[in-house]
């Protein structure tokens, strides 16, 4: 498991709705089976996306929405396959996360 990972959402229940899962947690922070994650969902299904609190990603060749506001931890049988790395957008990942947690 990496921070800015990209993993598909292997719970059958959410994954129509939340295809992937965005691993934001640090490779420094172990935690007993689980990453703190934000869910990326599909651009069409992310109405009025805010700004910087939600940026936009490529990955492969589906434009998504991170959906910072619903951050959370997850165990890790939740993440399917790693499918990609957001490594190069660490700034605009970093920057959403702020401006949740102190609004700007």
């Amino acid at each position: 498991m990496s921070q800015f990972a990209v993993y598909a959402n292997a719970d059958a229940a959410s994954k129509r709705w939340i295809p992937y899962l965005l691993d934001v947690q640090s490779d420094l922070i172990e935690t007993a089976g689980s990453r703190v994650v934000v869910p990326l969902i599909a651009n069409d299904r992310a109405g009025g996306a805010i700004g910087h609190l939600m940026p936009c990603f490529l990955v492969g060749d589906k434009r998504v929405v991170m959906d910072t506001a619903q951050i959370m931890g997850v165990p890790v049988r939740m993440l399917g396959k790693q499918i990609a790395d957001l490594s190069q957008e660490r700034y605009a990942i970093l920057a959403a996360i702020d401006m949740l947690i102190s609004g700007i």
